[in-house]
């Protein structure tokens, strides 16, 4: 698919979801990942010329600027990593679409995106880490099932219900007590 059709698929996408037709975020889908992809970058750009554009949205653990093996240059893509997972939806909403330096890039999630094996033993341990089990969010799963919190939220309602009930037993009291002395004194 064309690169401008890309980026205008990405901005039709936000644009549903800004005008409220959807429940849910179409970034969803990619919660597990925190890794994008960039492409249609300028051949001339350093790894430092990309952290420095996309740093404006979040830490960034990782950075593949996909270079030519044979000349050493920049093939015009690169793959990022973020600290937290929001920040590749801030990244994918707010830079799919711009101009560096004359080019559109186009900025799209990664969903199963794995940095590439190099020499391992030449590299500091949290990069070895982060290239073998990746940077993606890890998500934790609550002890308690769900059905528990919804008893508990029945409970919530019924003990606010028996409060209630309660309050208007006082007030009746109060009531006849002084329809009761209103009617004696008479």
């Amino acid at each position: 698919m064309n690169p401008m059709t890309n980026v205008k698929n990405v901005l039709k996408l936000s644009e549903r979801e800004l005008a409220g037709n959807s429940k849910s975020s179409w970034h969803d889908q990619y919660k597990d990942s925190a890794w994008i992809f960039i492409g249609g970058l300028p051949y001339d750009l350093t790894e430092g010329d990309v952290i420095c554009v996309f740093s404006q949205y979040g830490e960034i653990v990782n950075i593949n600027l996909v270079r030519d093996k044979a000349t050493g240059k920049s093939r015009g893509f690169a793959f990022i990593c973020y600290e937290d997972q929001r920040s590749t939806i801030l990244a994918v909403d707010n830079l799919n679409g711009i101009k560096i330096l004359g080019r559109t890039i186009r900025v799209d999630h990664c969903e199963q995106y794995r940095a590439p094996n190099a020499d391992m033993s030449k590299i500091d341990e949290v990069t070895a880490l982060i290239r073998t089990e990746g940077c993606a969010p890890v998500v934790i799963k609550p002890d308690i099932p769900v059905k528990v919190e919804k008893i508990e939220k029945k409970e919530h309602k019924e003990k606010k219900k028996k409060h209630k009930e309660k309050k208007s037993k006082k007030k009746k009291k109060k009531k006849s007590k002084s329809e009761s002395e209103a009617s004696s004194s008479d």
